[in-house]
């Protein structure tokens, strides 16, 4: 049997990637797609390059019929999804791509997003969706939260050694450089090619960026005291991909191990053999993620690299391995297509 889907914000980038996995998955069909402004317009105009594909068109979350809908992918702005997910039916089994249910603690969310939460009630509902560490719990949630791109690069280079203490807890440095797709499809002066091409610079630099929320929640939870790292984001001028390097204090050997152990069985995370190092171009386009490790030229130290696609991996991409899992079908379902390369 096949599930009928939903997909809410499919006229933005993450809408668009989620519509382009699940057109050869083999046990989802989509059944809806909604949008605010292009609401009437058949996804061909927004977006040509799936204009091959049979879709419905655009429509408002209004004029969808959620009784026919087995699971519902919300791609919509931050904020916007808390009020739209708490007024679906109730049982509506929903991967939410926003920022809306990632912080557990309605505090925390109010400080990282400056705004009190609008469905505080569903916070504690919410399983957070890094699937690779919370699959059992998403088999049977009703709700998952997507994790942010940029945190979920960061967790899967430092969660197990955070778990097994390989590493000085007060001395991770995370730099990150990422893709402008993860800044979404809204146009901003900032992200004009003019304003972005032939550079690259920081942002939300000092501790400002919001998925350090994430990396807070996580690292603190595993260690059972608070971890604070060091984090930048830095924005290139590429579609796609993030890549993380990140130094920490500990044996590169032991770290490189326990990777690899960690994710000896993890069908889209590879750990790369030690000293080669990990490229967003290896990635592109999948659902694979890349750590490689360095030792440091000074004893005691290493460099740990993530790479994933921020749009694949980072976002529709984990929340499509997420709803195999809540719709009891194979993890990997749609989701083994190779990197696209060069």
């Amino acid at each position: 049997m096949s599930h009928k889907i939903a997909i809410l914000g499919g006229s933005g980038y993450t809408g668009a990637e989620l519509v382009r996995l699940l057109a050869t998955h083999p046990d989802m069909d989509i059944a809806a797609l909604s949008a605010d402004r292009k609401a009437g317009q058949p996804m061909a105009s927004v977006f040509p390059h799936l204009r091959h594909l049979d879709l419905p068109d655009l429509v408002t979350i209004d004029e969808i019929d959620f009784a026919e809908i087995d699971l519902v992918f919300c791609a919509l702005p931050h904020a916007t999804s808390q009020v739209v997910i708490a007024a679906l039916p109730p049982g509506t089994k929903v991967v939410d791509l926003s920022a809306d249910f990632r912080l557990r603690d309605p505090d925390a969310y109010a400080k990282w997003y400056g705004k009190a939460h609008d469905a505080a009630t569903l916070q504690s509902e919410a399983v957070y969706g890094l699937t690779e560490f919370y699959r059992e719990a998403i088999r049977d949630a009703r709700l998952v939260a997507g994790t942010g791109c940029n945190a979920a690069t960061g967790q899967y280079a430092l969660r197990p050694l955070i778990e097994r203490g390989l590493i000085d807890l007060d001395d991770i440095v995370i730099d990150l450089k990422a893709g402008v797709s993860g800044a979404g499809r809204a146009l901003r002066e900032n992200l004009l090619h003019a304003e972005l091409s032939e550079g690259t610079h920081a942002y939300a630099a000092g501790g400002t960026h919001r998925h350090l929320g994430e990396f807070d929640q996580e690292f603190s939870q595993i260690a059972g005291r608070p971890v604070e790292v060091q984090f930048t984001p830095h924005l290139t001028p590429a579609n796609r991909g993030i890549l993380a390097t990140i130094y920490v204090s500990g044996d590169p050997d032991a770290i490189h191990a326990a990777l690899a152990e960690t994710y000896a069985a993890e069908p889209f995370v590879i750990v790369l053999p030690q000293g080669e190092l990990p490229s967003t171009r290896h990635v592109r386009g999948s659902n694979f993620a890349h750590l490689g490790v360095v030792a440091d030229r000074r004893p005691g130290r290493a460099i740990v690299f993530a790479a994933l696609d921020n749009l694949t991996k980072g976002s529709s991409g984990q929340a499509l391995q997420n709803a195999n899992l809540m719709l009891g079908l194979p993890e990997t379902a749609g989701l083994m297509m190779a990197p696209v390369f060069p």
